[in-house]
């Protein structure tokens, strides 16, 4: 069993920064690939980036030069680093880990989720 708690996000205007940081229990965190998704009312969950258990990192084409995804597995966490954030970008952000993930967009793939963080940005 493996409990992810995310934490990072908050308001912020057009343009600025915030880094999302996963934080997990256990000692297996090393072995997960992770990912990071996002939220809005009304719509699906839907991936922003992901990274694979030895770092190789994904993104999302609308996130690709401006977010940067990281992990520490000493410290069992993994961040996402969001610059040049716009009013898109709101949303609940959630991290989940996988062991045998595929394909970073396939929500089934993964094995266990965050509660989500709620990032919101001001135009």
């Amino acid at each position: 069993q493996v409990q992810l708690v995310e934490s990072g996000g908050g308001l912020v205007q057009a343009g600025g920064s915030l880094r999302l940081s996963c934080a997990a229990s256990g000692r297996t965190f090393r072995r997960y690939a992770v990912g990071w998704f996002r939220q809005t009312p009304g719509k699906e969950r839907e991936l922003v980036s992901g990274i694979s258990s030895i770092g190789f990192p994904y993104y999302a084409d609308s996130v690709k030069g401006r977010f940067t995804i990281s992990r520490d597995n000493d410290k069992n966490t993994a961040y996402l680093q969001m610059n040049s954030l716009t009013p898109e970008d709101t949303a609940v952000y959630f991290c989940a880990v996988g062991s045998a993930i595929r394909d970073y967009r396939k929500i089934e793939q993964y094995d266990y989720w965050g509660q989500g963080t709620q990032v919101t940005v001001s135009s």
